[in-house]
């Protein structure tokens, strides 16, 4: 049963951990649009 809690705790500090992370590089503008320019210069009528 003790290791089924640990288990649990672990899983949710790991994945909370991965959320700040991604948070973080939302704030950064990691995830910001970089292909939209160079493609609209292709496409450009």
């Amino acid at each position: 049963m003790g290791v089924l809690i640990i288990m649990i705790l672990s899983s949710l500090l790991l994945s909370l951990t991965f959320l700040i992370f991604f948070l973080i590089s939302i704030k950064n503008g990691q995830w910001d649009d970089m292909e939209t320019d160079s493609i609209r210069i292709i496409f450009e009528d």
